[in-house]
């Protein structure tokens, strides 16, 4: 179980083809992602080059200051010429599968699903589009995850000449919704990149991708925030640190690029804040910066090496810093420090709080994870805190995150418990059913039991068909009233079977989940 993790009271998915019914997927609109991929649930690793060795990934970055001082353009045709050819057109396509589930969805009485029970259900060829952006002329390109996410087949449609190339997936990361691609081909034009640090609010951007497929689009706006966690974010995104913007974006342009004045890429097209599905000047690009450290981790090691640092922390409130001698509500507040972790070596104590991380000011818990994130295992960092009011500074030797480690056992949305810990429903995170969650997964007030949030499609669970929705109401024949009690059942059944009974679509049924077979 992992207590570092805290996220809001509601969820929504970066795949169209979630198992949530049609009344939680109706809800969701409030918050509407761009999603562009084909639509099937599968999981595809990060790999590197197939001979073994890590591909030479280099990547120039154009750090100078844009010209803030120039006044207004009267045309940007000389900069979308120059960077058009660098975004291109995804088109992918899922094979179809074989899913259970019912035709009437939730719709469908419990009395008749006692004799039925839920059918097997073949779903249709799905296509998808979205759009990406060349970074290296060998064909290196970035997109969102949720673009090629379980796509079977992805292909590539160069600007202008609409030239296209199979793609192959070189890595993929859910949690910062960046995926890497590689097409064979050479001469490509590779855009320029940008240093995302150094965008301002205000600054004059334009995203560029393939809206609805109608073709390249060029949209004109300005930096409206930066920093930005998406509302109602699911647990799938675990690195936010968005550009907010009011440059059109539409369903297509997720994975395309978001260029500054000088047309340099300072993010990638990913999502908007929609009541209805269409833009409405609140859209969001994951930062080059990040995107970036993403790409060249998938590229040179296969996957997404991340630092870990050991604490489970919170932000500071106005309260808390009065409490604890602040001057003002910033930093972050470790909340406990897990045993034997890089913290704990260090000498890190529950009650400081971090104000820098690496000679860089630290705004708040968010700002404290992406940094050590993006910060390299097993090289010392120095750490800026203060206890009891006082300033003090340590160096801490970060170690490489264990993603494994994050999902195991059973584990509560929000803080949860050390992630050394494990149990029984490995992969598993489980939430109280509040009001909101009630009427986001359309759950009656008589049924008691903890929320099913997420997943792990790796996960014995998850074969088990366990879903998110789901509601857990007994472990092993044991009543469960809320996610707390759920997880101190699952704490004895490491390595056994489990009989759940959950409520799912209007019903109850049972489910087994044999974790003493290995994965």
């Amino acid at each position: 179980m992992n207590r570092n993790q805290t996220v809001s009271n509601q969820e929504y998915t970066m795949n169209p083809s979630s198992s949530l019914n049609l009344k939680a997927r109706l809800a969701l609109l409030a918050t509407v992602l761009l999603l562009a991929g084909a639509g099937a649930i599968s999981t595809q690793s990060a790999r590197a080059r197939e001979d073994g060795k890590a591909a030479d990934l280099k990547i120039k970055v154009d750090t100078e200051i844009v010209k803030r001082d120039a006044g207004m353009r009267s045309s940007f045709a000389p900069i979308v010429k120059s960077v058009s050819p660098s975004v291109v057109n995804i088109f992918t396509s899922t094979k179809p599968r074989t899913i259970e589930g019912s035709p009437f969805g939730s719709r469908m009485n419990p009395f008749f699903r006692e004799f039925f029970g839920d059918q097997m259900m073949r779903t249709p060829k799905q296509n998808g589009l979205g759009s990406g952006v060349v970074i290296t002329e060998d064909g290196y390109i970035l997109t969102n995850n949720h673009v090629v996410d379980g796509a079977d087949e992805i292909k590539v449609a160069l600007n202008p000449d609409g030239k296209e190339y199979d793609a192959k997936i070189v890595g993929r990361d859910p949690k910062s919704d960046i995926a890497v691609l590689k097409v064979e081909a050479t001469g490509l034009t590779a855009i320029r990149v940008g240093d995302s640090d150094q965008v301002e609010v205000g600054d004059v951007v334009l995203a560029i991708g393939n809206p609805f497929g109608v073709g390249q689009t060029v949209t004109m706006g300005i930096v409206g925030g930066t920093g930005r966690v998406i509302p109602s974010a699911g647990s799938a995104l675990e690195y936010e640190d968005f550009i907010q913007t009011d440059a059109a974006i539409n369903p297509g342009n997720s994975g395309g690029a978001l260029v500054d004045a000088q047309g340099r890429l300072i993010g990638v097209n990913t999502a908007i804040l929609s009541r209805g599905g269409g833009n409405n000047g609140v859209g969001f690009a994951v930062p080059i910066n990040l995107a970036r450290n993403v790409m060249e981790s998938l590229v040179e090691h296969g996957r997404v090496v991340r630092g870990f640092l050991g604490v489970n922390i919170q932000d500071v409130t106005p309260a808390l810093a009065s409490e604890f001698g602040l001057k003002e509500p910033s930093g972050a507040l470790i909340a406990e420090v897990n045993p034997k972790s890089p913290a704990d070596k260090a000498g890190l104590k529950s009650g400081d709080v971090i104000t820098q991380f690496d000679g860089r000011e630290v705004r708040d818990s968010r700002h404290l994870k992406l940094m050590v994130s993006q910060s390299a295992p097993n090289r010392e960092v120095n750490v800026a805190l203060l206890r009891d009011g006082k300033p003090r500074k340590v160096g801490v030797v970060l170690k490489e995150l264990d993603d494994n480690k994050e999902i195991s056992g059973l584990r509560r949305r929000g803080p949860s418990s050390p992630a050394e810990d494990t149990g029984g429903l490995q992969g598993v995170v489980v939430s109280d059913l509040t009001p909101q969650l009630r009427q986001q997964f359309d759950i009656p007030r008589e049924i008691e039991g903890a929320l099913v949030t997420n997943v792990e499609e790796e996960s014995v669970a998850w074969d088990s068909a366990l879903r998110p929705g789901d509601v857990i109401r007994e472990i092993n024949r044991q009543p469960v009233k809320d996610a707390e009690q759920a997880i101190e059942l699952a704490q004895d059944l490491d390595k056994a079977k489990i009989l759940l009974k959950v409520w799912r679509n209007g019903g109850n049924r049972f489910v087994v989940v044999d974790e003493s077979k290995e994965k």
